[in-house]
């Protein structure tokens, strides 16, 4: 296979790791034993906040009151769409009962978890968008109390647009709380007394270490890590524009993953000879984020073929793939590993990110392999149900007995016999004794 990289990144996804699982250990472990007031004294330390924890009703019709018409109705736009298509996600997920054999019953139903803890980044960057598509995502599931939890400002707390974005997407209780202390706040109950049965949302590093770590205790939507694009690109593609896309995301955090693989020789080379110039007009922080990133994570690969791109794509499984290639119908029918998929110039990352519908709460870190997104399954427990009739037990009864004595369970296959001897005492069985 001819492959050949134009760019190798210095770092891996990975890099880093040991010394934030330490940290994080350190911190859950601190707010487990010391509760509430360990989170407050972490959110005086690490955002010099002193305020409510738990945000007031007054507070968040505050927020609302500062906030501009425009602003509210682009939210109002995204949530129509994402709340829609997670809609459209539940009603796919269905109960059923089936007759399995004459008399025998299974049956499946999708219940809601009772309390989802929702993560919203605050830091860098408002994320507004994340509220959507984890509390509406949330909501749409049927999930009886959302936890909204967000990082708060020095003094002024939770950014204005989060608290609304929040509320009007159905959180429940909101949290000023940022990091690690506002996912063990969650995960553990404080504050509200209702320990999450689910945690969601995306983070930086240190988020993510706690949300891994409580796996377990708690469920959480997948393990995630910064966030990474891919763009594959033919010779039919805009330079320009995928130099734009691998830029756009690069602005993440200065450990965001940045991957072209490339047909065709020159346009890997014009992406190569753009992106320094698109960084270095971006505003701060913008630029020193997307400028580390493009140093320590971009690879550019250059494939003879499109069948080689996609190997190497499913590899790489990216949190967000995009195609801008021609034949976009192969490319959707061949690709198999991507958190979300872009099919065409037409469309890119920033849309889903933001207000297109889909989740952007997506596995990094190779998890696409094995793992989707964020959805409104993430919040639903697949439990399965049975019941039979006594005359089904003379077939079952008799088969779970011999299985059970064939694996050396004389307790399981004793509970067979019970029932045959109870339902047909006057007939003989070959229990497997």
């Amino acid at each position: 296979m001819a492959v050949t990289y134009l760019k190798k990144a210095a770092k891996s996804p990975t890099s880093g790791e040991d010394n934030t699982r330490a940290i994080v250990a350190k911190m859950l472990s601190r707010i487990e034993q010391g509760g509430e007031q360990i989170c407050a004294d972490y959110a005086l330390e690490l955002d010099q906040y002193d305020g409510n924890i738990v945000v007031t009703r007054d507070e968040i019709d505050a927020a609302g009151q500062r906030l501009s018409q425009r602003v509210k109705d682009d939210i109002r736009f995204a949530h129509e769409r994402v709340q829609k298509f997670a809609q459209h996600q539940r009603n796919a997920l269905s109960d059923f009962e089936v007759e399995l054999s004459p008399g025998l019953w299974a049956g499946q139903r999708q219940i809601p978890v009772q309390t989802a803890g929702c993560y919203v980044p605050g830091g860098r960057y408002s994320h507004v968008a994340s509220a959507i598509m984890s509390v509406a995502t949330a909501k749409a599931a049927g999930v009886q109390h959302v936890i909204a939890c967000s990082p708060p400002k020095p003094r002024s707390g939770v950014n204005d647009a989060i608290l609304y974005t929040a509320n009007y997407s159905g959180a429940d209780t909101i949290l000023a709380l940022g990091g690690v202390q506002g996912i063990a706040a969650m995960a553990f109950g404080l504050f509200t007394g209702r320990p999450a049965d689910v945690l969601a949302g995306p983070g930086n590093r240190f988020v993510a270490e706690a949300k891994r770590m409580l796996f377990g205790r708690v469920g959480i939507d997948m393990f995630a890590g910064p966030t990474e694009i891919a763009v594959i690109a033919d010779a039919s593609a805009d330079p320009r524009i995928v130099a734009g896309d691998l830029v756009g995301q690069g602005e993440h955090g200065p450990d965001s993953p940045m991957w072209l693989i490339s047909l065709d020789l020159e346009v890997a080379n014009k992406v190569i000879e753009l992106v320094p110039g698109l960084i270095e007009h971006m505003p701060e922080p913008s630029r020193s984020a997307a400028r580390s990133a493009w140093a320590d994570y971009a690879e550019v690969i250059v494939c003879d073929s499109r069948e080689e791109a996609v190997i190497v794509s499913d590899q790489y499984a990216a949190e967000h793939l995009e195609v801008q290639c021609e034949d976009l119908d192969w490319w959707v029918n061949s690709l198999s590993n991507y958190g979300s998929l872009f099919v065409g110039e037409q469309t890119t990352v920033a849309y889903g990110d933001k207000c297109s519908g889909t989740n952007h709460i997506l596995p990094t870190k190779g998890a696409a392999r094995y793992t989707g997104g964020l959805s409104v399954g993430k919040f639903i427990k697949t439990v399965t149900t049975q019941r039979m009739t006594e005359e089904a037990n003379r077939e079952v009864g008799a088969a779970a007995a011999r299985i059970s004595r064939l694996e050396g369970m004389e307790g399981h296959a004793r509970t067979g016999d019970d029932r045959l001897g109870k339902y047909f005492p006057d007939e003989v069985f070959d229990l497997g004794r």
